[in-house]
């Protein structure tokens, strides 16, 4: 997500004639674009707009702006302006597309820009990004977020779900496939709730359909999921399309009915449990990958040994694991019993060795196949082009000829751990 938005940032300052620097030192506009979800995300973000100090005192008429999920917080916008007095404007997320009338603002006046919106503005469908993840395409569907977990600060920085009207999601996706992009993943915050606060009778699963009636060849993803919102019409939506990758992003959190309860998850282990059967009936080889919080407010042993039953259960194909830390202004930052440092750190190791293992003993099961591979990138240290498979499962492999962007079938011969090495025997597309 905050990745699309740096990129319609970018979009808006190409428009208004400005080039992307190599040097930040070359730069007349830096922009940072924030990130509150995760402390360390904040902490880092507070060093690097630091370090920008000495930078801005010798190039006085350098334009430097923070905007994003940290500043859409009015305690934190205001802290940074107090601050980093260097900061010439700040911004929240309600706001962000009127960037470039903003900075025209500030050069026209001269003065500081401190405006965070409270609340939603209309969805701007008129803003071109400079897309900088070829082959790779990221669309918004919809903004914000309406479910409120109890340990997490989207809803109040982000705002109630909006939907993006279907035609508009389509054109901006033909568009991208015409244009040679290869991967489109569509984002929101739920992408299942996509289309409930429209009244055109959009949903999720027909805009999935709607998708597969585009030509061209083309992986389809999407990110993220609430379990308590998938239904049977969706994942039939991706099992009929040949676009839609067989592979869900389905976020537990945690495997303990206890924790799922105290996180106002709306959904017990057992209904998720019947969820990953469901989905596994209907696309029996899909790969499904997680979220899981380790150290929620009250989390015991028995309630960490649950989530490892559930990882073990499910035979996840790749989970992000977090350790929790409070976010201000959320329910869970207010309970009192918080996990010590020490014991999450040991709960967190111990499940991010279960699931390398699982990921190894995979990836073995690769070996000897030949997987059809989108190549993203060329990577200079292993001095080999990289991808994925339609799974999700990167790929290392050797190639005379420039292949990015390009189909390719990779017969795989060993393995490194989560990813696979392999010979090119075809080049697709």
């Amino acid at each position: 997500m905050n990745v699309h938005e740096s990129e319609k940032i970018a979009g808006i300052l190409c428009a208004k004639g400005y080039v992307e620097c190599k040097n930040v030192e070359d730069a007349d506009v830096i922009v940072y674009n924030t990130c509150c979800v995760r402390e360390n995300a904040e902490q880092h973000a507070f060093g690097n707009i630091g370090m920008i100090k000495k930078l801005k005192k010798s190039k006085p008429d350098l334009v430097v702006a923070v905007c994003g999920c940290m500043t859409q917080q009015k305690q934190v916008a205001e802290n940074i302006a107090s601050t980093f007095p260097f900061v010439d404007i700040v911004i929240g997320t309600f706001n962000m597309d009127k960037f470039g009338e903003l900075l025209d603002e500030k050069l026209l006046t001269k003065k500081r820009i401190l405006r965070v919106l409270e609340s939603n503005g209309e969805i701007c469908e008129n803003i071109t990004p400079m897309r900088t993840s070829f082959p790779n395409a990221w669309v918004n569907i919809m903004y914000g977020c309406n479910n409120f977990c109890s340990y997490c600060i989207v809803p109040y920085v982000r705002g109630r779900e909006r939907s993006r009207k279907a035609e508009n999601v389509l054109k901006e996706v033909r568009d991208l496939v015409e244009n040679g992009y290869k991967e489109i993943t569509l984002l929101g915050q739920n992408v299942n709730s996509y289309g409930k606060d429209l009244d055109d009778g959009s949903s999720f699963a027909y805009l999935i359909n709607e998708i597969a009636k585009i030509e061209g060849k083309f992986r389809l993803r999407f990110m993220s999921n609430h379990p308590k919102d998938i239904t049977e019409e969706v994942v039939r939506a991706i099992a009929n399309n040949e676009h839609a990758c067989k592979a869900i992003h389905l976020p537990v959190q945690s495997g303990s009915n206890a924790m799922l309860s105290l996180m106002n998850r709306k959904y017990t282990r057992e209904q998720y449990l019947q969820e990953v059967e469901m989905i596994r009936n209907i696309i029996p080889d899909c790969a499904i990958t997680t979220d899981i919080i380790v150290g929620f407010p009250t989390e015991t042993e028995e309630d960490f040994q649950d989530t490892v039953s559930l990882v073990e259960k499910v035979g996840y194909d790749g989970a992000f694991t977090f350790v929790y830390s409070p976010r201000e202004g959320t329910v869970a930052s207010k309970m009192q019993e918080q996990v010590p440092a020490d014991v999450k750190k040991d709960r967190i190791m111990r499940l991010v060795d279960l699931q390398n293992e699982r990921n190894r003993v995979d990836s073995l099961k690769y070996v000897g196949k030949t997987v059809e591979i989108l190549v993203e990138d060329f990577d200079k240290k292993k001095n080999a082009y990289m991808g994925r498979d339609e799974r999700g499962r990167m790929a290392y492999f050797e190639f005379g000829q420039n292949l990015v962007g390009k189909f390719v079938d990779v017969t795989i011969t060993s393995t490194g751990g989560m990813s696979l090495l392999g010979k090119v025997v075809k080049v697709i597309d």
